[in-house]
């Protein structure tokens, strides 16, 4: 294929990409959706105006502004099959499975799913990204549905079209938060600099005579203007930009 002959990344065929998620999941049975681009950002996952998605596309109780709670994430048992399982998932009947067993979904207990949240099925699809970030795309219905012969039609499908649409956004995200060059404060590129050291952040807390919760707060400074998801990726951007080499 001819590169030079691709069209640009645009946000409005990220938009484009999102409409054909929601799409799937109504073909599938499965019309309520919610995406987030990095699990590991508490905020919702947004457009190119800045408006979350999670506000368009349709979920289950369109009031509820669950992307308001910032630490779903780390509550959410398809998130946590997300975090631990790359390929698609399925849930029925109290219980998490896929195309083959695994055990680390057999361990994620969602025996109350349906009775919390009116849940009868959902499909996970997970997308582990480039610099370890991971995001997911989670449709759910609550009517009667049968599962194994949903997931044999369209997991396939609607797995390709979740990872498409948010590594698009993944992508275009970075560029937007890059536009201005990244610098780190020194207090910063301190706590990045024993971060790589090894150092927990109740060390470098003690090491620099802060409290853990201003190094907490320094080291998400740091990987916000970096682009980094996880402390490692922080670590290894900070490293190939030079600023753990200077004198901090």
């Amino acid at each position: 294929m001819n590169q030079g002959s691709m069209p640009e990344l645009s946000w409005e065929a990220v938009d484009r990409l999102a409409a054909a998620v929601a799409a799937a999941g109504r073909r599938a049975g499965l019309p309520y959706v919610a995406v987030q681009s990095d699990l590991g950002d508490p905020k919702p996952m947004t457009d190119g105006n800045g408006h979350a998605y999670a506000e368009s596309l349709p979920w289950v109780d369109a009031g509820a502004a669950y992307w308001r709670d910032r630490a779903l994430a780390l509550r959410s048992s398809f998130l946590l099959a997300a975090r631990v399982f790359a390929e698609p998932i399925w849930f029925a009947d109290g219980r998490l499975g896929s195309w083959r067993p695994t055990h680390s979904l057999d361990a994620i207990d969602c025996s109350r799913v349906t009775e919390e949240f009116g849940y009868t099925g959902a499909i996970i699809a997970p997308a582990h990204l480039a610099g370890g970030q991971v995001g997911a795309v989670v449709w759910v219905t609550t009517a009667p549905i049968d599962m194994p012969a949903i997931f044999a039609a369209h997991a396939a499908e609607m797995f390709t079209t979740a990872l498409q649409f948010l590594a698009a956004h993944s992508e275009l995200a970075t560029r937007r938060r890059r536009l201005t060059p990244a610098t780190l404060s020194p207090r910063e590129a301190q706590c990045v600099r024993w971060a790589a050291a090894g150092k927990t952040n109740a060390e470098i807390a003690a090491i620099l005579s802060l409290s853990v919760s201003t190094v907490r707060f320094h080291l998400r400074n740091a990987a916000e203007k970096l682009g980094a998801a996880t402390r490692a990726r922080l670590i290894q951007l900070a490293t190939a930009m030079g600023f753990l080499g200077r004198h901090v």
